[in-house]
């Protein structure tokens, strides 16, 4: 088990959807990484998500038993984008391959573009975000979730650029110590 950190608070530059953004984001904690267990997404399982998978772009994977996924933008993200004002959320029923654009966060800071680390189906949106982008802040690793999506090959969850964890945390470490 990983101990919890106290968050430091520093003036960093992140980066996040491709671009350089200037934050006052906690640098590491190991908590804000995980997903909310009072969530709706901890919650479609009775087990909860069997992977929660990370990307170099800072969105969050939660794999299901059904083959299905949440997907949502880490607590990183959400710190570095600073107060969101606009979520554009995927096509209900849409196909997306790896690496698509499935949707794009605005804030008073920036804006950015959301990925999909895998392929597959939307099957279900967060329409809350749509009337309360602010949730994505609040809790971008529970009620901030994006998408669902159907898995279409599960063996793109071994694929390398996606991190567990741990190694997203260790990404995020290497980030801050080479700024």
């Amino acid at each position: 088990m990983l101990s919890i950190l106290r968050p430091q608070l520093l003036k960093t530059t992140r980066r996040f959807g491709g671009r350089w953004i200037h934050s006052c984001a906690p640098l590491l904690n190991s908590s804000v990484h995980r997903i909310n267990t009072q969530s709706e997404v901890y919650k479609y399982s009775k087990e909860g998500p069997l992977h929660v998978k990370f990307t170099n772009e800072h969105e969050w994977l939660a794999v299901f038993g059904d083959n299905t996924a949440f997907i949502g933008i880490t607590s990183y993200a959400s710190e570095a984008l600073g107060d969101a004002t606009y979520i554009e959320l995927p096509e209900l029923g849409a196909r997306y391959e790896r690496g698509d654009l499935i949707g794009s966060v605005e804030s008073v800071k920036s804006a950015s573009e959301i990925y999909t680390p895998v392929t597959g189906e939307v099957i279900y949106v967060n329409k809350n975000l749509e009337l309360k982008p602010q949730i994505i802040n609040e809790d971008p690793m529970g009620a901030g979730w994006i998408a669902q999506i159907k898995l279409e090959d599960v063996k793109e969850l071994e694929a390398d650029e996606l991190m567990s964890e741990t190694d997203y945390e260790s990404s995020l470490q290497d980030l801050e110590d080479s700024h």
